[in-house]
């Protein structure tokens, strides 16, 4: 008779040496997609080895994107190349780190779990972390769950974790566990060769914790000859076809072709027992890459953030843009703008009046407040597609209540807690916080959008549910007031009357939104806001090409001609 219990998930552990950044989380999703691709069921968590309890306190210029889920975890970017990848929704237990690790043991440590025992790293540590590892593969969900290991193999950080897998490796089947060690083969210009010396100092690493690599994925702008895959497979105990070349790609979404065409599935599922003889059905993922290289058409889109100098700090966003550029089969040009330069009000003007769209990026703190407030109002005044996220949105609202509603003083408390015009605010539930950490309004909540708004229009749908990351929201004390001024609330939480979303009516494409709609934009999903955002980006670089040439040159035209010299930005382009 068959076995009627959940199902047993296998573990495939992602490490990584040499360097840092060497991509550990795109090769784990990557694999992930053609598993998935398969008709498996994949998850993946990553291991971080850093003391905070989670990222939600690190400074964005510290450690990227702060990335949020459906249950208001905060965690690592890398759970955003998860998400877009598989399409699947990620949790709380889908990123641990060694804080939370600690944390747990010492609580249980209080509460007189250990009965007396000196609590060490081992057992007790690595008893956690095993714990964790395996929350996800006994809930009977997944087949497979892939386990990405943060930091490098050496790092004292890190130790506790290569010490747990060591231990899983023995306490679960030998079909059960499989170690992929991704590594760097770097090519010497001098010598005019590829050198393997570091992937065999990093594995020797590894063996001298306990753990045998099963697959070696090695990163390399070359590629990799036959001779050099015998010689790493020789000094590294591994099979010849278990030396997989990872080349750099002109863009990460390449990088599930690459690996199915090293047969890196194929290798992993036969090295774990796993019998599947369905081809990988990534016929949507190569629509979407299709799209993405053979744009039709170029926009510009500023993104005017505070921490542009780290591309990570706006991951989410900059994907998005991606999904919706392909999605419209444009690419979408964008232009890091640091709010700080935007202060004086005719050099923001020259800088915006070359672009075709116009965000206003996710923050905190007052550095680079004001200019945020004049990129919003000169996309305001002149008619350029706009989208404010959280504290974008915020001070679209400000801007409009300052030049607009004529409350000059009106202004965020989080900014200038004793202005006499609160126009945003604390949350009352959030007066009382003294702890920073996890006590945001964190996760996804329920917004209800009026039906004769834009925002209904992009949705398609009257209620819709987003991620949020804030603690000050917009005051419902002046909601009477915006909205006889044109500034419209469309998009409400129902639960607790906080405004979700304005928009513009008398305003080509004018919408701010209190959540973070790219946390939500993947390949095959990209998120309606940002396609609707980059179509209105399109119908506005149209209508300047079609502009008369007579058309004034000044900052102040409501149609600046295309082309106009702006003042140097620092720009990146987000496809290809």
């Amino acid at each position: 008779m068959a076995a009627t219990g959940p199902k047993s998930a296998k573990y495939i552990f992602v490490t990584g040496g040499v360097t840092s950044s060497l991509g550990k989380g795109i090769i784990a999703s990557s694999l992930a997609k053609l598993l998935q691709a398969r008709g498996l069921s994949v998850t993946i968590q990553k291991f971080d080895p850093y003391i905070n309890i989670d990222p939600g306190t690190l400074n964005p210029y510290e450690h990227g994107e702060c990335y949020v889920t459906d249950d208001g975890a905060e965690t690592d970017l890398d759970l955003g190349h998860y998400e877009r990848f598989l399409n699947r929704p990620t949790s709380q237990a889908n990123n641990i780190t060694t804080g939370r690790i600690y944390n747990n043991v010492i609580t249980r440590e209080r509460r007189g779990d250990f009965l007396g025992k000196t609590v060490q790293v081992v057992p007790h540590i690595t008893d956690e972390i095993k714990r964790n590892i395996r929350l996800l593969g006994d809930t009977g969900q997944y087949d497979i769950v892939i386990t990405e290991i943060g930091g490098c193999v050496g790092d004292i950080e890190s130790l506790p974790f290569v010490e747990a897998v060591r231990q899983l490796k023995f306490e679960l089947g030998e079909k059960d566990t499989l170690v992929i060690h991704l590594t760097l083969v770097p090519y010497l210009q001098s010598a005019g060769e590829l050198k393997t010396k570091p992937t065999q100092h990093s594995v020797r690493m590894l063996l001298e914790n306990g753990v045998q690599p099963d697959i070696i994925v090695c990163r390399t702008e070359h590629p990799l000859p036959q001779d050099i895959r015998r010689k790493i497979a020789l000094f590294c105990n591994v099979q010849v076809s278990s030396v997989i070349e990872a080349a750099d790609a002109s863009t990460i979404y390449d990088v599930p072709l690459l690996m199915q065409k090293e047969r890196l599935d194929q290798r992993a599922l036969y090295m774990m027992d796993i019998y599947n003889d369905k081809d990988a059905d990534l016929d949507e993922w190569k629509s979407f890459l299709g799209r993405l290289k053979n744009p039709g058409d170029t926009v510009k889109v500023g993104l005017v953030g505070k921490y542009v100098e780290l591309k990570d700090a706006y991951k989410s966003i900059a994907e998005a843009f991606i999904h919706a550029g392909a999605q419209n089969e444009c690419k979408v040009q964008l232009e890091w703008i640091q709010s700080e330069t935007l202060v004086d009000e005719n050099h923001c003007a020259e800088v915006l009046s070359a672009l075709d769209a116009v965000l206003v990026a996710p923050g905190f703190g007052e550095r680079g407040i004001q200019g945020k407030i004049n990129a919003v109002r000169l996309a305001r005044e002149k008619g350029i597609p706009f989208l404010g996220i959280c504290l974008g949105m915020q001070m679209a609202v400000i801007e409009y209540a300052r030049n607009v509603m004529g409350i000059a003083d009106a202004h965020s408390t989080e900014m200038e807690p004793e202005t006499a015009n609160p126009v945003i605010s604390l949350m009352a539930g959030q007066k009382d916080v003294t702890n920073k950490g996890g006590t945001m309004r964190l996760g996804s909540y329920t917004c209800k959008l009026k039906r004769d708004s834009l925002a209904h229009k992009i949705y398609g749908k009257a209620t819709i549910q987003e991620r949020h990351r804030h603690r000050y929201e917009f005051n419902n004390d002046y909601l009477a007031q915006f909205e006889k001024a044109g500034l419209r609330p469309t998009g409400i939480n129902p639960d607790t009357g906080l405004v979700e979303i304005v928009e513009l009516a008398n305003h080509p494409w004018f919408v701010g939104v209190q959540f973070h709609p790219e946390l939500k934009s993947t390949v095959l999903n990209p998120h309606p806001l940002f396609v609707k955002f980059v179509g209105a980006a399109l119908a506005y670089n149209r209508q300047k090409e079609n502009a008369p040439l007579s058309a004034t040159t000044d900052a102040t035209s409501d149609l600046p001609r295309p082309g106009l010299e702006t003042t140097p930005v620092e720009t990146a382009e987000v496809i290809g």
